[in-house]
């Protein structure tokens, strides 16, 4: 996490409605210039003032087309730190991306740290020798630049939760370099171990979770092992390193972990059907109804019959969002569990902090600019163009007019 200075004091007393008419007349100074981004996950407070709405990638892959089309020089991103990096990446030299609140970073994506990457990287390959087994790393794209880079740079690409599955695929096949007679391929997934499970288990793969349950698996090895970076040798001895062909970097989201079996078995008493985000745990995806990404749960909400009912596995901001909007339809929406399931990274961005860094800008200052280094921006694109090829074509997020 990055250190933010405080916000001088009028910003902390202003009230939220003083702050939104600040807000909107730095926009109209701004004008043309200025490109608002707001994720999915953000408090309405702030989401009203977004030119673009979607998820992290949607975000940044629409900033880079629409940034050049408005003439744009100036990207607030209303998101998180790894979020406002991609966009770097991806939108021209020219445009400066503005994050108002640098200690909006993301727990999961800290979780995964360059050395310890470069560390278990060095140790798989001690593990494995020479023979005849190739590492590719894939990394969820909720991570830091850093890891993108380290990714890009040794064969392997980013995955979305909507497209992992296409990049599982891809990488088995060797990536981008066709695999030898008798070479396999081990999966290293980063830094989100859930949605690697998920993943893996939808390909085929049998997971700890499946060998701890019992049943068909009992006393099988599994295919897929934790990777602790806090441990020696990821906390798995030589002979698992080359046995697993996935190892899962023991990270997660700090919001997806909250939800739980019982949460589900609750909600189906009371007649609801379960839709989840593949970063919940694989026993939660397993019984639930549903599982997809983020635009894959307003998509079916938005598509729901009336009459419906139904129990939403996610951040609490979309889903009291997308929830209000469904109730319009007559179709009742609930979050999966009440117990406080919202990004509190995200919830650092606020109108205090966009009015503060709209009023610098406005006085020809930028600030919290995240520029990502020229080298490590190289690498990551590799990584996330390799991603973009195996991109689903649906999912689109909502332009705000």
């Amino acid at each position: 996490m990055l250190w933010q200075p405080s916000l001088p004091e009028r910003y902390l007393k202003a009230t939220e409605d003083e702050l939104s008419r600040a807000i909107s007349v730095r926009r109209q100074e701004l004008g043309a210039k200025l490109l608002v981004l707001g994720h999915h996950y953000q408090q309405d407070d702030v989401i009203r003032h977004a030119d673009l709405i979607g998820d992290s990638l949607k975000l940044s892959q629409m900033a880079a087309a629409e940034a050049p089309r408005r003439g744009a020089r100036f990207i607030v991103f209303c998101g998180v730190h790894f979020m406002a990096e991609t966009a770097d990446i991806l939108t021209p030299d020219d445009v400066e991306v503005i994050l108002p609140d640098l200690s909006a970073g993301c727990s999961m994506a800290d979780m995964a740290a360059y050395d310890d990457t470069v560390d278990a990287w060095e140790a798989i390959h001690a593990a494995i020798g020479s023979g005849r087994q190739r590492v590719v790393p894939i990394t969820y794209v909720n991570s830091t630049a850093a890891i993108k880079a380290f990714v890009g740079g040794h064969g392997g690409a980013c995955c979305t939760s909507s497209n992992a599955k296409r990049v599982f695929e891809w990488a088995l096949k060797g990536g981008d370099t066709p695999l030898a007679p008798g070479e396999e391929v081990k999966i290293l997934f980063l830094p989100d171990q859930h949605l690697g499970r998920n993943t893996a288990k939808s390909h085929g793969f049998v997971t700890e979770v499946d060998v701890a349950q019992g049943g068909e698996f009992r006393g099988r090895a599994a295919d897929c092992a934790l990777w602790n970076p806090k441990l020696e040798n990821g906390g798995l001895t030589p002979a698992r390193i080359r046995e697993a062909k996935v190892l899962l970097w023991a990270g997660h989201c700090s919001v997806h972990k909250l939800f739980r079996p019982e949460h589900v078995a609750a909600a189906r008493r009371e007649g609801r059907t379960v839709l989840v985000h593949p970063e919940c745990a694989q026993e939660v995806v397993d019984i639930a109804d549903l599982a997809g990404s983020t635009e894959f749960i307003i998509d079916t909400i938005d598509g729901a019959a009336p009459g419906t009912s139904w129990a939403v596995g996610t951040e609490v901001h979309l889903v009291d969002r997308v929830a209000r909007r469904a109730a319009q339809r007559g179709v009742h929406v609930r979050i999966l569990s009440e117990c406080q399931c919202l990004c509190t990274t995200m919830y650092r961005i606020d109108q205090a902090h966009m009015a503060w860094c709209l009023d610098q800008l406005a006085a020809g200052k930028v600030v919290n600019r995240i520029a990502v280094h020229p080298d490590a921006r190289r690498l990551a694109t590799l990584a996330l163009e390799r991603m973009l090829r195996l991109a689903p074509t649906r999912g689109v997020p909502v332009a705000v007019d």
